[in-house]
């Protein structure tokens, strides 16, 4: 399945692409009010197999309400307000040597504020305090299960789905500061999207090809086959320091080409168009404006 929200901000509802993607079908629509409209809630609950009954329904029997077209409504994120997302710092090798940067022993692990979540097709903020603005396309990874202490193999089974991120950052604040936080965190820099896709529709996390355009121009090109550590590893890490829930996000890391790093640098710049995306799960389109817009 390929769960997407719709509607306005603070007021998405949870769907499922359906017809090839032309259709969202509003699953609390759809199923008489059984399954809620809020994605944590879903995977709360643990859905799962009453959703897929819903999708499965004979199209007659679907209320006509339940059918959105997908281009007439804006998109939110998959997980709009993220109970906590998590990163990955320097997790693609050639990243690392791009910036002259040893690969770390163990994930580097950061955080982004949730409030920095956008849709997958919302502006991206270009601050007042920024003068270094960069992108870095990354697989993320949506926690579907309360989990803790997991070893690498049990760590799949807490996955609901895979979605595509921006890690948008501020480079003049990244690098003045000893850790990252703020850099990352300012409002709109974790575009996401353009829907969640589970585990058994993807298949293999780790051999996905990942790019990011600006303006057109390609300027990351890779494979999640180069991930330094691999998503099952990352998640079990991350469960040894603290208690997972669902609708916890992970970004897994970037590979090679940010802005900052190329020569000459190519840094983000007002009135810029940033297409992200990643191979079976879909491409992120968004225009960089100044805070009047």
């Amino acid at each position: 399945m390929r769960l997407v929200t719709y509607g306005e901000r603070e007021e998405e509802r949870l769907g499922v692409l359906v017809d090839g993607g032309r259709y969202i079908l509003d699953l609390n629509i759809a199923s008489h009010g059984s399954i809620p409209p809020d994605p944590i809630a879903f995977l709360d609950g643990d859905y799962w197999e009453l959703a897929r009954k819903v999708v499965n329904e004979p199209a007659a029997d679907i209320e006509p309400a339940a059918l959105i077209e997908a281009n007439a409504v804006r998109r939110g994120a998959p997980i709009p307000e993220p109970r906590t997302i998590i990163a990955l710092g320097l997790n693609y090798r050639d990243h690392a040597e791009e910036g002259g940067q040893p690969v770390p022993p163990n994930p580097l692990l950061f955080a982004k504020a949730p409030a920095a979540t956008i849709g997958p097709f919302d502006d991206i903020v270009y601050p007042p305090q920024v003068t270094q603005l960069d992108y870095e396309a990354e697989l993320a990874v949506i926690i579907g299960k309360r989990a803790k202490n997991l070893t690498p193999e049990q760590a799949w089974d807490v996955i609901a789905g895979y979605t595509v991120i921006n890690d948008v950052s501020a480079r003049n604040i990244q690098f003045s500061e000893s850790q990252w936080f703020r850099a990352k965190s300012f409002d709109t820099f974790a575009p996401m999207g353009p829907c969640l896709v589970t585990p058994e529709e993807l298949g293999d996390p780790h051999n996905l090809r990942i790019w990011c355009d600006v303006n057109g121009v390609r300027l990351q090109d890779s494979n999640t086959s180069n991930m330094v550590f691999k998503v099952n590893e990352i998640v079990a890490f991350i469960s040894q320091v603290f208690t997972l829930r669902p609708g916890d996000v992970i970004a897994t890391g970037t590979p090679a080409g940010v802005g900052v790093f190329r020569k000459p640098p190519r840094l983000l710049q007002v009135g810029d168009l940033v297409e992200t995306g990643i191979e079976k799960i879909g491409v992120m389109r968004n225009k960089v404006v100044s805070p009047s817009t």
